[in-house]
Formats: C-alpha cells, sequence, structure tokens
C-alpha cells in the first residue's frame, strides 16, 4: 500500500445537496486493526489531527474525475470527495483503492455510476477544486492532463477558461513554447500540442480572441505542428509565411481591413487544415472558431462596401472591354470570394448589397465574362450568376427581360444556355450547375403574382418567345439532322445526350402542373419533335425511350387534360402503331373518356335547362291568371258600390265571360296549350284589334322593363246608359 501521503482538500455533501470542504491534509491508504481493512486516513497539516477515516469497502463505488479527484459515497446522501494538486499522486490512491475492490486501475469508475442526486452535484464541487498548475517546463503534462479533462464537462471548461484566459499566462506558455523549440524537446512540444487544441475547445470568445490576435497567432499555430499522432511535425508556419502571396488586384488603402482578411484566411487554415474532418465531439467545440470566421467576413463584406471608389474600381475594370482576361480572371476570383463572404450576412443586408451591386453594374459585367472564350473565367462568373440568383431571382429575371439584344451580342439569359450545352466536361458539373440556376429562374412557384405586376406570366411568356427555341435546340436537331450509323440507327451519341437533356426539362416544366405553360407547349408544338425523336429511335431500348415513354406516361397518369387532347388529336394515328407499351393506347382512352364526360355532360345541362324554362313559364302563367282574378274582383265590387240597374249588371257578366282567358290544359305529352277568345266589344280596347296574349318563358331584365312601361288593358266594360 502506499505510505506516500499527498496533500489533498477533503469535501463532504451537507444537507442541503451542497458541498462543503472539511480540511486540508496529508492523505495515505493504510490497514486500520479496528476497521480489520483498508483505510483512508487524512490528518491535517499543521497539527496532525485525523480530518478522515474512511474504510474502502469492496462493494462501495469510487469515481475518479478529471485525472485529480476521487469520489464516493459513504453512506445514503452522504458523499465524500478528496481532491488532489495532481494527477501522479491521485492516481497512487487510485490504485489501492483498486487493489482492494479487484478492479482494473486503468478504470475511472469501479462499479455503477452514484445516484443521479449525487452526481449532477459533484460539478459544483469540481469548480471548487479545480486549480491551475504553475506555467512551468515540469508542468506542461500537468496542464495539459487538465486542460483535456475537464472537456466533458460545460461548467469546467468555463471555470479553466478564466483561468487560462488572460494574456499574461498565454504569454508564458508561448514563451516556453520558443524554449522547447530551442531545446528541440519532444515532449514538451507535443505537450503544448494539446495544451493549445484544449484551450480551441473550452470555445470561448474572450480566449480565442487572445489566441488567434496578430501577436499570439502564429506560435499558436507553431504549437500546432506537433501533433502527437504524427511522425513529423508540419510547417504551417512556414507555408502561411513564405508560400501564401497575397494579391491585390485593387491596391487597399484600409489598414485595418488588411489586418482583418489575414487574420481571417489564418483562423479559416486553422479550422480547414488542422481540423479538416472533425469529429461529432470536435466539432461541438469549434462552434465558437467558426462564428469568429463568419464574423469577420461580414465586417470584411461591409468595409468593402462602404468602400465606394473600390466597388467602383473593380465594376469598372469589369464592365471594360477592353480589360485583359488575366486581370478580369483575377477580378472575377476576388468577387467571387467577396459574394462567398456576404452569405453570412443577414437578409436585409444581403438585399442592401445586392441592390449596390446592381447599381454599379454586375450583370452587365457578368454578361461580358461569360462571353469571353476562357474556361476560368465563365466558370466564376457562373459562381457568382449563382450567388446574385440566390440573393434575388426576382431582380435577376427584370435584367433578363430588360437586356435588350444588340449588334454582335446575344441575350443574357441565352448565353447561360449556351454555356450550359458548351459544357467540355465529361461528367457535366457545370451545366447541371446551370440547369438548377435556370431551374430556380424558371420555377413559378418563387415567382411574384401581384395585381400591378404578374412575374410569372412576364417572364414565362419572355422566356418562350426568345430562349426556348435555343434551348430545345439540341433536340430539334437531333430529329432534323440525324445521323445514322450502318445498321440504320440513329447515330451520335452526343446528339442523343442533347436530345435526351431537353426532355428532361420538358419533363419538369410538365411536372410543374402550369397551365400556362402547357399551353406554350400547345402553342409552339413541342411535342413533334419529341415523336418524331420517339419514331427515329425505332424499337431501341434505351435512355432516350425510356425518357420519351416515361413523359407521355406521366401525362396519361396525371391525366393532364390540355395535352392529353393534343396529343391524341395531333399524333394518334401516328403513335397508335407502339404496342409495346399500352402508354399510347392508354391516352386514346383517357380521351375518350373525357369527351363522353363532356358528352354526357352538356346532355344533364340541356336536360336541366329544359326542365327550368318550362317551370318558369307555368309560374309566369300562374301569376297572370291571379293578376286577371284579383282585377275582376275589383271590378265588381266597384260596380256594386255603384249600384247599377239589374239589367246593367247581367249585360256586364255576360261582357265579363266573353272577356275572360281560357286556361292553359296539360297535354298528355306534357306541354301546355294556350287559348284567348275576345269580345269585340273587348277588342275595341286595345290599340291593335288583333293583338294576342304572349307570354314569355324566359324572364328578361329588358322585358321586365318593357311590361312595366305597359299599360294593362282595362278588364272593366263600358255599359252604355
Amino acid at each position: 500500500m502506499a505510505d506516500e501521503q499527498s496533500i489533498v482538500k477533503v469535501y463532504f455533501l451537507n444537507d442541503d445537496q451542497q458541498w462543503e470542504i472539511l480540511g486540508k491534509g496529508h492523505v495515505s491508504a493504510v490497514y486500520v486493526e479496528r476497521h480489520q481493512g483498508i483505510c483512508l486516513l487524512v490528518r491535517s497539516e499543521p497539527n496532525g489531527i485525523q480530518i478522515l477515516e474512511s474504510k474502502i469497502d469492496p462493494d462501495t463505488p469510487y469515481q475518479r474525475r478529471q485525472g485529480t479527484l476521487i469520489v464516493w459515497s459513504e453512506a445514503e446522501n452522504h458523499g465524500m470527495a478528496m481532491s488532489f494538486p495532481d494527477a501522479a499522486s491521485c492516481y497512487e490512491i487510485w490504485k489501492d483503492i483498486c487493489q482492494v475492490q479487484g478492479k482494473d486501475p486503468s478504470t475511472d469508475i469501479t462499479h455503477d455510476p452514484l445516484v443521479e442526486s449525487e452526481d449532477e452535484t459533484l460539478d459544483d464541487v469540481t469548480d471548487d477544486v479545480l486549480e491551475l498548475p504553475n506555467c512551468e517546463l515540469g508542468k506542461l503534462d500537468q496542464i495539459a492532463h487538465l486542460v483535456t479533462s475537464v472537456l466533458t464537462s460545460p461548467l469546467h471548461k468555463e471555470k479553466l477558461a478564466l483561468l487560462v484566459g488572460n494574456e499574461d499566462f498565454i504569454k508564458q506558455l508561448l514563451q516556453l513554447f520558443h524554449t522547447c523549440e530551442d531545446l528541440e524537446d519532444t515532449e514538451g512540444l507535443q505537450n503544448l500540442h494539446d495544451i493549445v487544441k484544449g484551450m480551441l475547445f473550452l470555445n470561448q470568445a474572450s480566449l480565442l480572441e487572445i489566441l488567434v490576435s496578430d501577436k499570439y497567432i502564429m506560435d499558436v499555430v507553431g504549437c500546432l505542428e506537433y501533433d502527437p499522432a504524427l511522425a513529423q511535425p508540419k510547417r504551417h508556419r512556414e507555408f502561411l509565411t513564405q508560400k501564401v502571396k497575397f494579391k491585390e488586384v485593387i491596391p487597399i488603402i484600409d489598414q485595418a481591413l488588411l489586418q482583418k482578411i489575414h487574420q481571417t484566411y489564418r483562423v479559416q487554415y486553422i479550422q480547414d487544415i488542422l481540423f479538416p474532418i472533425p469529429s461529432i465531439f470536435e466539432e461541438n467545440f469549434l462552434s465558437t472558431l467558426t462564428n469568429f470566421i463568419l464574423l469577420n467576413k461580414s465586417d470584411i463584406v461591409n468595409m468593402l462596401q462602404e468602400d465606394d471608389e473600390f466597388l467602383s474600381t473593380v465594376f469598372a475594370q469589369l464592365r471594360d472591354k477592353t480589360t485583359d482576361d488575366d486581370t478580369r480572371r483575377e477580378l472575377l476570383f476576388f468577387f467571387k470570394e467577396f459574394c462567398a463572404f456576404s452569405q453570412t450576412l443577414h437578409s436585409a443586408n444581403r438585399n442592401a448589397l445586392f441592390k449596390t451591386l446592381t447599381q454599379l453594374g454586375i450583370l452587365p459585367a457578368l454578361k461580358i465574362a461569360m462571353g469571353i472564350n476562357d474556361l476560368q473565367i465563365k466558370s466564376a462568373a457562373t459562381d457568382i450568376f449563382t450567388y446574385l440568383v440566390e440573393y434575388s431571382p426576382s431582380r435577376i429575371r427584370e435584367f433578363i427581360i430588360e437586356d435588350q439584344e444588340s449588334e454582335g451580342s446575344i441575350l443574357f439569359i441565352n448565353l447561360v444556355i449556351e454555356q450550359i450545352f458548351c459544357d467540355t466536361d465529361p461528367e457535366l458539373g457545370s451545366a447541371v450547375h446551370l440547369m438548377g440556376v435556370l431551374r430556380a429562374l424558371l420555377d413559378p412557384n418563387n415567382m411574384v403574382t401581384a395585381s400591378s405586376h404578374c412575374e410569372r406570366s412576364e417572364f414565362l411568356r419572355f422566356f418562350c418567345k426568345h430562349s426556348m427555341n435555343n434551348f430545345i435546340a439540341p433536340l430539334l436537331s437531333t430529329t432534323s439532322a440525324y445521323i445514322r450509323d450502318k445498321d440504320n440507327i440513329v447515330g451520335s451519341d452526343e446528339n442523343n445526350k442533347n436530345c435526351l437533356s431537353a426532355i428532361r426539362f420538358m419533363r419538369r416544366m410538365i411536372g410543374l402542373r402550369d397551365e400556362l405553360l402547357n399551353r406554350y407547349i400547345i402553342k409552339g408544338n413541342f411535342f413533334e419533335p419529341v415523336v418524331n425523336a420517339l419514331l427515329e429511335n425505332g424499337t431501341r431500348y434505351n435512355m432516350l425511350n425510356s425518357a420519351i415513354v416515361e413523359l407521355f406516361d406521366y401525362i396519361r397518369m396525371e391525366n393532364i387534360k390540355s395535352l392529353v387532347a393534343h396529343i391524341v388529336e395531333k399524333f394518334y394515328a401516328t403513335l397508335k402503331s407502339i404496342e409495346y407499351v399500352q402508354t399510347f393506347k392508354g391516352l386514346k382512352v383517357k380521351y375518350e373518356q373525357e369527351k363522353e364526360l363532356k358528352n354526357q355532360l352538356t346532355k344533364n345541362l340541356c336536360s336541366v335547362l329544359y326542365s327550368q324554362v318550362f317551370c318558369r313559364g307555368s309560374s309566369v302563367l300562374e301569376e297572370e291568371e291571379e293578376e286577371e282574378e284579383t282585377s275582376i274582383n275589383e271590378n265588381i265590387k266597384e260596380e256594386a258600390v255603384k249600384s247599377p240597374p239589374e239589367s246593367d249588371i247581367e249585360i256586364q257578366k255576360t261582357k265579363e265571360n266573353e272577356d275572360k282567358v281560357d286556361l292553359p290544359s296539360k297535354t298528355s305529352c306534357g306541354d301546355f296549350k294556350f287559348t284567348s277568345c275576345h269580345s269585340a266589344d273587348a277588342a275595341d280596347e286595345t290599340s291593335n284589334p288583333n293583338r294576342t296574349s304572349v307570354i314569355c318563358l324566359v324572364d328578361y331584365s329588358d322585358d321586365e322593363e318593357e311590361e312595366e312601361d305597359e299599360t294593362p288593358p282595362s278588364k272593366r266594360p263600358h255599359l252604355s246608359p
């Protein structure tokens, strides 16, 4: 058993579940007769009074934390802890505990973890006992162990960051780095690597500010060269100071801006080169480093944006057609990186930046760059164009529409399409990239539709009118100027590939289910070259055949009625002979079903209208009959008041019977039959002796007005005295 006595601090868990210090003294592991076992004894340093006597129970769980702390529980809710000044002295006592319990001392826990309530309170005691060794050459291993041991606890990290996050400690530490290099002390240099890397993982912004300052950053990079996992140290400082050349296409006068650019590059180098693929553990600890880089990039963009003279000079050279290709290339590389940095800006700041760039003429400058026959220039211009589309696709559409063809130049959008089909990359990397950009521009879902401005119809109409022919040119060339090989089959794999790309794009357009696009497709007769390509391909089962069949099958399954009708009415006579798939017969079935449905709807509508018309006619007739009866009753009452002689009353009844209109009788077929008889006396009262009663079966507003203007004939006969 260890008879060496180390000075430790002893803590206990009080009734409030808070750690209190019991005392400080020398610890030893000795056999105690009355306990009949090995006990941990702690006696105070000045007077030798015994502070602790704790038997090492074989069933008691012990934990070792951070290499310098041992924690256990004497009884329920009675936790104990000992804090050691260094890992070596802690390990000696830990070996004695593990020997009694029959455990491997390399482990940090002898039994199951402590109960949750006690385990959570261990962080509190750790905060109290965390001590930073003196910054000396002989203590580098202890500092390295301490820094790496606290990374699993946020509270420990924060406590340690306060201890090491002062410039005096960092200055002393980096002075030891130079000493170790002079002495060629490999072990010391590797400990410094672990210390500096662990300090970066502490994830504290104030500490990071000191480490990456101009005063210390190169020494920090030097410490990171001595990775213990590598056989030979890396030469990062040599690369940064001798091989990296900072290019100023346009001289930068602002020294603060220059310093910020250099610092950002070096910190980015630390992140990308020293931690190329961080583990999940490391990635969580590098968030402060990542945020530091993002903030620096945002500051650089803002500082450049505020320098009107600098940006004006850049764009003046980019818009100048006489600028040589080397200068233009470097300017585009600079501006590409500038756009990448601007991704860190907030939405409002990005919009303001984009407005500034458009005012300075970025889009005309890109049009010039895309027209230059230089792969690097075109590639950089494409990347910048992608950033701008992500910023504001609406503003890009406006520029495309406003762009007018001039002598010797083509539309900007057609330059983009031309670059898609002229990609020399066997994997079509640039073409696929630009196809994604073009898809974003043509996506109706991100187009503005307002009462005063409909971007969707305006831009799609413009594209179909000015660019659709260019876009489907490979498809048209395949069907009109195809090349046959010796087997009389469409040759030229390049032509087939470009036909295939156009069909996939057409499939994407139809997949949007936008009836406006469908009308353009029908109006432009864009299915004719597709049908021709299918027929010319013959019975070959290839990607071209599959793409075309899938296109028609999608239209059939989704039952896009306008396209189904167009295809069947215009091309079914040609396509019906294709029987190895049922797609075209299925289109015909869909077409006939829709046609039958329309016919049935028409019949039902006529029947409904017919019924409504005659029901209204019957209603009108009943209303007129009620009006006549009301008028007769009123006349009788008037005559009764005047008390006419009996002869007059008899004459009046006779006249009324003669004037009465026969009610319509319903025929066996369900129609109504109308008859009218008028006496000569009644006919004299109207302006037209041949006048007949007309009942309108359909009620129009004009008819109502005319009826209101007419004065109905009097129903009361004139009686002679």
